[in-house]
């Protein structure tokens, strides 16, 4: 199971950006926004669905905490507390203020 882990967090590293924009079309994700640890947890569950790896609940909780981790060192999350992080991503950044839903 270990070795299972650590091949999707390779991935994840590996395709880290596909993952992101994958993230923000799925979840609610903004430069200087705050993200929750449980809604990262299924992005990754379903992100590896997609790429046709079956991941466990558990499986997908142990590869998001160590690919956060990653995240955190690069700069891209800054833990705010055991559920979360603030999001620091430019690319991610709302040209408009205001609701980014407001128009749909």
């Amino acid at each position: 199971m270990k070795k299972r882990i650590a091949q999707r967090i390779k991935l994840l590293n590996e395709e880290q950006n596909i993952f992101l924009k994958y993230l923000k079309v799925k979840f609610p994700l903004f430069h200087n926004s705050n993200f929750f640890f449980r809604d990262f947890h299924y992005g990754v569950k379903y992100f590896l669905e997609e790429k046709q790896l079956s991941t466990s609940y558990a499986e997908a909780e142990k590869c998001a905490i160590g690919f956060s981790k990653s995240l955190e060192k690069q700069g891209i999350f800054t833990k705010v507390n055991n559920t979360g992080w603030k999001v620091t991503y430019p690319e991610f950044a709302t040209t408009t203020p205001g609701d980014p839903f407001g128009k749909l």
